[in-house]
């Protein structure tokens, strides 16, 4: 995984400008030499000099101090950036893909409710969840669980794992044997319908399971289904526990400023669709939520089509690993610069795709190495530091171009109208190397330009700020050229070899 790098095209189109306008120039004072007979031996010094004139070579410089400088200040407000790109990425991203569970949600998982079933008790289903959990396991929903057990002082008594199966998320549960008992027996829990399918439901009875779940989902709880073998070694359903993991506080005030900012947020979920649709309505994303395997079943039949299903969501539902991925590459194949915030293993892929990928700050150490921005304090506020940030690098980078066109007009511009003029360079080569070395290196202080940023995604169009920097160029090689005209006028300038 690997997003595109969008400052090496700037670089190359800055470039391309300024050769253009400069070898053009250049082209005439040739074509002005030959038919005056001018020995070419004799410009040569002076176009060599113009066109390392027209080279930015103070352009990667004056990227890295900015996007460095943006970085320090970012810090300070508890906004790590592990790649200096990211900070520029960010004022052109528009679209955040959201990973809910410890982003949007604070990533605290409790047990809200117990539904037992087939003559089970409330105790029994928080007893048999218990044994399919391990503490060493640090699963959040195992360590609710546990925590569950222990405040209903539900002691394991003489029973004890023999062995355990983690997570899994194509399995989508985990089982335990347990031993201590007069025989052993096996214990799990999982998605409702990956017990329901290990339980060997079928009909009219996994479709009453199910609806038991959905109704909670609704309520925006996570339903988890607990189950026991029998004598016969066969899985049957205790229960439905009911897990909640709120929203943090701050999520809806950070959707909305993200949001003013132009930034359309996508959330992404391994949860149930009516989970996910309610936490999204929760904290104002919207209720557009798709489930993944739809954009999964369309990627192998039109990737064009996956790509519109994911730009036009407010986010999926039912999500695995690769998924989270797939989400990323079809929006960035619609042309958008993407977010990408999680915080677990899983996330890492989709973090190192995604231009701006951001760890939160109690993500993995996996997710951290994988992501361009890492979030050292509580709370999400950092985005919208980073991306206010990020836009004011924008403006500085985008002031030294159309400074940089600018000046190398007018120093070509008068240098070659100067020539057909009076027949002879005004300037020598000497002293138009000196200039452009010192101009070039007092312009990489336009990296603490103070701007302001914009309210919207920045881009990379770089026609308006040419046209304008064409035009400054022009009026200051007119302002040179009456400059020139006074001099030689009233000055003695024409007379002064020295000069």
């Amino acid at each position: 995984a690997r997003p595109k790098l969008h400052i090496e095209a700037v670089i190359s189109r800055v470039v391309r400008w300024l050769l253009v306008i400069v070898g053009a120039l250049l082209a005439v004072a040739v074509v002005y030499a030959l038919l005056k007979h001018v020995s070419l031996l004799e410009l040569l010094p002076l176009l060599l000099v113009l066109l390392l004139g027209a080279v930015p070579v103070a352009l990667p410089v004056m990227f890295t101090v900015s996007m460095s400088l943006g970085s320090m200040q970012l810090a300070r407000k508890g906004v790590l950036v592990t790649r200096l790109s990211a900070s520029e990425d960010a004022a052109t991203m528009d679209i955040l893909c959201a990973d809910k569970t410890g982003t949007i949600t604070a990533n605290r998982l409790s047990v809200a409710a117990v539904v037992p079933l087939n003559g089970y008790s409330a105790d029994d289903v928080i007893r048999y969840g218990y044994l399919a959990s391990q503490r060493a396991n640090h699963d959040l929903i195992d360590q609710a669980l546990i925590t569950a057990a222990e405040d209903k002082n539900l002691d394991k008594g003489p029973l004890a794992q023999q062995s355990f199966t983690p997570f899994d998320p194509h399995l989508r549960r985990t089982e335990a044997v347990i031993v201590g008992a007069e025989r052993p027996f096996r214990v799990a829990k999982g998605a409702v319908n990956a017990i329901s399918e290990a339980c060997g439901l079928q009909g009219q009875a996994a479709s009453d399971l199910e609806a038991r779940a959905e109704e909670y989902a609704g309520r925006g709880y996570r339903a988890l289904a607990v189950a026991r073998s029998n004598e016969q070694d066969e899985l049957s359903v205790v229960g439905l526990v009911m897990l909640s993991d709120r929203p943090r506080p701050d999520s809806p005030a950070l959707i909305a400023a993200l949001k003013e900012l132009g930034i359309s947020v996508k959330m992404l979920t391994g949860d149930a669709l009516p989970i996910a649709r309610e936490i999204a309505r929760t904290v104002g994303l919207g209720q557009n939520i798709s489930r993944a395997a739809e954009l999964a079943a369309l990627e192998e039949q039109d990737m064009a089509g996956a790509a519109a299903l994911a730009e036009a969501s407010d986010g999926f539902a039912e999500v695995y690993p690769e998924n989270k991925y797939a989400v990323v590459r079809a929006l960035q194949a619609r042309g958008h610069v993407v977010g990408m915030t999680g915080d677990g293993v899983n996330d890492a892929p989709a973090l190192r795709q995604a231009e701006v990928g951001i760890a939160v700050n109690n993500a993995t150490d996996v997710a951290k190495s994988a992501a361009s921005v890492v979030l050292t304090g509580e709370g999400l506020s950092g985005i919208v530091d980073l991306v206010q940030g990020g836009r004011q690098i924008y403006q500085r980078i985008i002031t030294w171009v159309i400074n940089k066109v600018s000046r190398t007009i007018l120093k070509s511009a008068f240098v070659v109208g100067a020539f057909l003029l009076t027949g002879r360079f005004v300037v020598s080569a000497t002293a138009m190397l000196l200039m452009v070395l010192m101009t070039d290196f007092v312009k990489i202080s336009l990296s603490t330009d103070n701007v302001r940023g914009s309210r919207s995604p920045e881009k990379w169009k770089l026609g308006a700020p040419i046209e304008l920097a064409v035009t400054l160029g022009v009026l200051m090689a007119l302002e040179a050229f009456g400059l020139l005209f006074i001099g030689e006028r009233y000055f003695g300038l024409a007379s002064n070899d020295q000069a």
